[in-house]
């Protein structure tokens, strides 16, 4: 009884429009005293019937392993997906329908059609995937249908594996510049030593995420109330902060079209420039995330911020003032990169302080976000002008970004880092 309903189950439309149509034959048969067409009718009440029970019946086993090619590209670039599919039993197969899942971002629901696989030889199938946009996909999954030669019936098998796809997003190649961070230790170097001035006289500074515990200086800390580490002499190295400003809030546009999708990319392609360079890059968000390259080198130190930025959903803050402070944490007196959409007086404040504070070189990549929705752009306010020029008179170098503007032709035009210097935006026609 169990196998009669499986077999029902799995017939297709094909197979009961079949077997409606045979019903139907049969019966007017019956009335009408026509002995051709009740056979007509018993022949094509037969036939879909006869189908389930094979393809119920057969008994075969199947194994699929995916492999893609890459796991992981950038946006705008597709991957190949390789289906390796075996029939492990002693029996051929009959006509099989191959469909995998993938996200709808990615494209529609790929079909493969295996007319007949023969035992112990496994297969392979492929097919493409569009990397549109940005982000880890699931792909699989997998779903095997054998059907009869007539397409009366069709039985899923489905497996269980899943693969993932990384879409990182398009980083640009970026010219050189004349634009340097100043040279720093990684401690704070200083000429003073505890053995000549003493414990009390040593020289101090307040505690950085990654300092080791090792130098905290008690007596100080307690002073103060906030923890505090000794300096020590330090190899000397150039270091950059890269600030990304993610919230939903200060950016427009949907899709990889989106001003955050720039912001993002841009951010890529000046972490990967930096860290070539030889900088200790870290990359900073505004919810406080964090990737440096001091520790994985510039190869892991690639792959890695590359990886959390495929994955980065935009954050729901308010403000910039966590990202500021991861920013303070892992710039000082070195080069600090940050890009932004909307911002306010306040968290424009924030960022005049950060450099000040650090004595650092700040250049700040200010997205005009109007111009990714031009159909309710507007001319820009004086709020506008102010923070540009509350920034710029604190020593930041403001660039300002609109929709279509290249992240490699803005910095190429940084040019010698002697004056700050902004664009103001123009007016959206």
């Amino acid at each position: 009884m169990n196998a009669v309903r499986i077999a029902l189950r799995s017939l297709t439309l094909r197979g009961r429009c079949t077997l409606a149509a045979g019903a139907t034959a049969a019966m007017a048969g019956v009335v009408l005293n026509e002995a051709d067409l009740l056979r007509l009718g018993l022949l094509l009440l037969a036939l879909p019937l006869l189908a389930a029970v094979f393809v119920v019946r057969t008994r075969f086993r199947l194994t699929c392993t995916r492999r893609l090619e890459p796991a992981r590209l950038a946006a705008g670039n597709r991957a190949r997906a390789v289906l390796r599919i075996e029939n492990v039993s002693r029996l051929p197969t009959g006509l099989l329908l191959v469909e995998d899942t993938i996200p709808y971002l990615l494209g529609g629901r790929p079909r493969v059609v295996v007319e007949r696989l023969a035992p112990r030889r496994p297969i392979d199938v492929g097919y493409y995937i569009n990397g549109e946009a940005r982000g880890r996909y699931k792909v699989g999954p997998l779903t095997v249908r054998l059907l009869d030669p007539f397409g009366l019936c069709e039985l899923p098998r489905a497996f269980t594996s899943v693969d993932t796809l990384v879409v990182t997003p398009q980083v640009d190649v970026l010219p050189g510049t004349a634009l340097r961070g100043e040279w720093g230790g990684a401690g704070q170097s200083t000429n003073r030593a505890v053995s000549t001035h003493g414990d009390d006289d040593v020289a101090t500074r307040e505690y950085r995420h990654g300092d080791d515990l090792r130098r905290i200086h008690w007596r100080t800390t307690a002073r103060r109330g906030e923890l505090t580490v000794r300096r020590e002499e330090q190899p000397w190295e150039s270091r950059a902060a890269v600030l990304l400003d993610a919230r939903l809030v200060a950016h427009r546009g949907d899709g990889p079209a989106s001003s955050l999708e720039w912001a993002i990319s841009a951010a890529a392609s000046v972490s990967r420039h930096l860290a070539q360079r030889g900088y200790d890059v870290r990359l900073a968000t505004d919810a406080g995330g964090e990737v440096s390259s001091s520790a994985l080198g510039v190869a892991g130190f690639d792959g890695a911020m590359l990886d959390v930025l495929a994955g980065l959903a935009p954050s729901n803050g308010q403000s910039l003032h966590v990202g500021v402070d991861a920013a303070r944490r892992v710039g000082g007196q070195g080069l600090i990169v940050a890009i932004v959409g909307t911002i306010h007086a306040d968290d424009a404040d924030r960022l005049a302080r950060l450099r000040a504070a650090d004595r650092s070189t700040g250049v700040v990549f200010m997205l005009d976000t109007d111009t990714w929705a031009p159909a309710t752009a507007t001319a820009p306010t004086g709020d506008h002008h102010r923070i540009v020029g509350l920034l710029a008179a604190a020593g930041w170098r403001v660039v300002n970004v609109r929709r279509g503007d290249s992240i490699a032709q803005l910095w190429g035009s940084l040019g010698p880092a002697v004056a700050a210097t902004h664009h103001l935006p123009r007016a959206v026609s």
